[in-house]
């Protein structure tokens, strides 16, 4: 604009000088033509650079003056604030700040939360195998379970032992957090322990190496004197039950393997057990879900940024189509949901429990400063093989078409009531490796009843699952899933805390 002006200015005196020096006879200079001529140049050579200098200027969302006013704030806030603060805290609050913008499952993974992550995705961990939990009236740690195969369980630690020192010093009064951070450690290194079984007096020392661990996420019903799992719940009429707690990299592996167990000791029918499991790995669940149906699409992803992919079963490695029923409850997700979905909408097996979770997402792991920190962020949405949504989106009602819901007539909801005593009580029991096998309990799970009572009606009328496909198995077959951690999970409640060394 400041040309422009200087433009017209020079041509003004220009003109001004010429109409100066023009004399009409008889007639007194005229200044008139010089107003009406500079009047309309000035005007147009303001215009002119004012729209040039909105064409130059950025718009006010431009990526680079956005970056430009994160940098100042920065730089304002890192000098000038009453006192120091960590320029890394202020990163993290800023970006943390961004993901809360975002849907609840997209997160920023701090360097201190890495390690944590990376073992809920792989359930694995260098340990000693054990889960423990504070006594709130001793305050003593104690031993919930050792895990099969690991440092304490061949060391003989028992359900009910106490842990009162770790590596010489006492762990009265430690929380889980604490205590599972110490006895956590590099494969190969030691760590000592002071227990006090039950019924005895004595401390006894016990020095453990720690290993590999890997969390079992294929579970049956409870462990046999062994330490192996039972997955044959009816031993009568030969049907199994496997609990999915997770889906990790190694669930596929494991439950294909539980399954022919079954399949070798003459199962029937089958019983999958999806409650309270959170979800996981993408992959995992499309795998999971393949083994059940010989084709058809499992599951379809739409993105903003990445085209529309469909992932179809294949015959080959398709387990034999016995009865099945799959129990989900509220805390049923994502990859659950996945497999639910999938085996509903193909008629493979009968669902049994509660309306799931309803989250429809699908997460990337974006690795930042060279894997250190991470970005989780939703990238897509995934539908069922009939197209219809699972997603809960905010404001959704009961009415409304997300998560999925057991067939007609197979709902069974539990009360929070029973929902606690299952998870604190029944499970929690039944879950401890014991040499006399499984504690007495009168709690009567009613989800697994009728999930036991559907297969058995299936054998009844001939054997076999009706294993229709829906109109979307016409869909194009699409490349080889990508591995996509789902997930920030629901959590289910609990009235212990446990943790796992």
């Amino acid at each position: 604009m400041t040309r422009s002006l200087k433009r017209a200015s020079v041509s003004a005196d220009l003109l001004g000088k010429v109409m100066l020096s023009m004399k009409l006879p008889g007639r007194k200079r005229v200044w008139l033509p010089v107003v009406l001529i500079f009047a309309p140049i000035l005007a147009a050579s303001v215009a002119r650079g004012e729209d040039s200098e909105k064409k130059d200027a950025p718009p006010k969302d431009d990526y680079y003056t956005l970056m430009k006013v994160f940098v100042d704030t920065f730089q304002q806030v890192e000098r000038n604030y009453v006192k120091d603060v960590d320029r890394r805290e202020l990163l993290q609050a800023a970006i943390e700040g961004m993901m809360s913008k975002l849907d609840p499952y997209s997160s920023y993974i701090t360097p201190e939360e890495m390690a944590q992550f990376s073992e809920s995705v792989d359930q694995e961990f260098g340990g000693i195998g054990i889960q423990i939990y504070p006594d709130e009236r001793t305050h003593r740690l104690m031993v919930v379970s050792p895990l099969p195969g690991t440092p304490a369980f061949r060391a003989g630690m028992l359900a009910g032992d106490a842990i009162l020192e770790i590596d010489g010093k006492s762990a009265e009064g430690y929380s889980s957090d604490k205590a599972v951070s110490l006895l956590k450690g590099k494969p190969g290194t030691a760590v000592k322990l002071g227990i006090l079984h039950p019924g005895t007096n004595k401390k006894e020392q016990v020095t453990l190496v720690r290993d590999v661990i890997h969390v079992a996420t294929v579970l049956g019903d409870h462990y046999k004197s062994d330490g192996s799992w039972d997955f044959m719940i009816d031993k009568k009429d030969k049907i199994g039950y496997v609990r999915l707690t997770h889906f990790s990299r190694h669930s596929s592996i494991g439950l294909e393997k539980a399954i022919n167990q079954l399949l070798a000791e003459g199962m029937q029918g089958l019983v999958l057990d999806l409650r309270f499991d959170p979800g996981g790995l993408f992959s995992q669940a499309t795998e999971i879900a393949d083994m059940f149906i010989e084709g058809g699409t499992i599951v379809s992803t739409k993105g903003r940024n990445t085209t529309e992919r469909t992932w179809e079963a294949k015959k080959e490695g398709t387990f034999p189509n016995f009865p099945m029923a799959v129990i989900v409850n509220h805390y049923s997700a994502s990859a659950s949901e996945i497999v639910a979905a999938c085996l509903q909408d193909h008629h493979r097996a009968v669902i049994v429990g509660e309306r799931s979770w309803g989250k429809g997402s699908v997460q990337n792991v974006i690795e930042l400063e060279g894997g250190t920190s991470a970005l989780k962020l939703t990238t897509a949405s995934y539908h069922r093989p009939s197209g219809k949504n699972i997603h809960r989106f905010p404001g959704a009602s009961e009415s409304d078409a997300w998560g999925v819901m057991p067939d007609p007539g197979y709902e069974v909801k539990f009360t929070p009531r029973e929902t606690r005593e299952y998870i604190d009580s029944y499970r929690r029991e039944r879950d401890i490796l014991s040499k006399s096998g499984p504690p007495s309990n009168d709690f009567k799970d009613r989800q697994l009843d009728k999930a036991l009572m559907a297969v058995r009606t299936k054998l009844a009328e001939g054997g076999k699952s009706p294993g229709q496909t829906p109109k979307a198995e016409e869909k194009a077959k699409a490349a080889p899933a990508e591995k996509k951690a789902a997930a920030s999970r629901p959590v289910a409640p609990s009235a212990a805390t446990i943790g796992v060394g």
